[in-house]
């Protein structure tokens, strides 16, 4: 069982940065794969970045590629969305998610956190 908290959401103007983390509790953290998915209003969940158990691999949305880097501290139970560049189509509420494979898709993790509101203004 693995418990997830995100923080470090809030309201930037467009071309700022923010950094969210996720803590997870439990023994297993460095066993996980981690996702980061966010959903805007009337949207779908979809996939931001992932990284894997080790953190060697990582995987980004194309619409973040180059603007956000996902990394892990697997000492610390946290794994980090560092979002540079903003734009006002970010805004939506990122949930953290922990899976035993690395993968794009919702329906691969098996832990999801409460999720943390990011608000981009123009």
């Amino acid at each position: 069982q693995v418990q997830l908290v995100e923080s470090g959401g809030g309201l930037v103007q467009a071309g700022n940065s923010l950094r969210l983390s996720c803590a997870a509790s439990g023994r297993t953290f460095s066993s996980y794969a981690m996702g980061w998915f966010r959903q805007a209003p009337g949207k779908e969940r979809e996939f931001v970045a992932t990284i894997s158990s080790s953190g060697g691999i990582k995987y980004y949305a194309d619409s973040v590629k180059g603007r956000f880097t996902i990394s892990r501290g697997n000492a610390k139970n946290t794994v980090y969305l560092q979002m540079n560049s903003l734009k006002p189509e970010d805004t939506a509420v990122y949930y953290c998610a922990a899976g035993w494979t690395i993968a794009t898709g919702s329906d691969e993790y098996d832990y999801w956190g409460q999720g943390t509101q990011v608000t981009v203004s123009s």
